[in-house]
């Protein structure tokens, strides 16, 4: 039953297509990740997307990428491959390995302290995720918010700021 309630919780999902630029990497072992993240870290605080999105939206998206990467290389292994579109509606996450027959599953009913949380983190951050598998590769993927469409729609509903003279109630 718990397998069944893990598979049910990451679904298989194709890849959406988002417009934006792409950027990819080969991670051949564990320490590659942190020079992709390095990279992505330099990429994205690049005025150009930094000025579209919160430092929040930029750390998660840094975040789950560790932990899809990580995954990749633990759990499917083989010829590893990382793919990042920045979009203007956000980010585009797809990590993928060659163990299509090993979809991602979620830890149901572990202590937090044994670790294999990351997909729930993963889910928490995005607005979409799943996996699709191809032939020879499984994908794994989110999608993750840059923080500015958030807080726009609620722009005009924010409270006036006070004068300094004025006496709060």
């Amino acid at each position: 039953m718990a397998d069944e309630l893990a598979h049910d919780a990451w679904p298989s999902a194709p890849v959406p297509s988002v417009p934006g630029d792409v950027w990819h990497w080969q991670l051949e072992a564990m320490q590659v990740v942190s020079r992709v993240r390095t990279d992505l870290r330099a990429r994205i605080a690049h005025p150009s997307v930094s000025a579209a999105s919160t430092e929040d939206a930029r750390d998660g998206l840094l975040l789950v990428f560790e932990e899809l990467a990580s995954n990749a290389l633990r759990h499917g292994g083989g010829d590893v491959r990382a793919l990042v579109v920045a979009g203007p509606a956000g980010w585009l996450l797809d990590l993928s390995d060659e163990a299509p027959d090993r979809p991602p599953v979620p830890a149901v009913d572990r202590d937090p302290a044994l670790g294999g949380m990351g997909l729930h983190l993963v889910a928490q951050l995005s607005t979409a995720y799943g996996w699709e598998e191809r032939p020879g590769r499984k994908h794994v993927w989110a999608l993750l918010p840059t923080g500015r469409e958030v807080a726009e729609p609620f722009r005009d509903r924010l409270p006036e700021q006070r004068s300094p003279g004025i006496p709060r109630d």
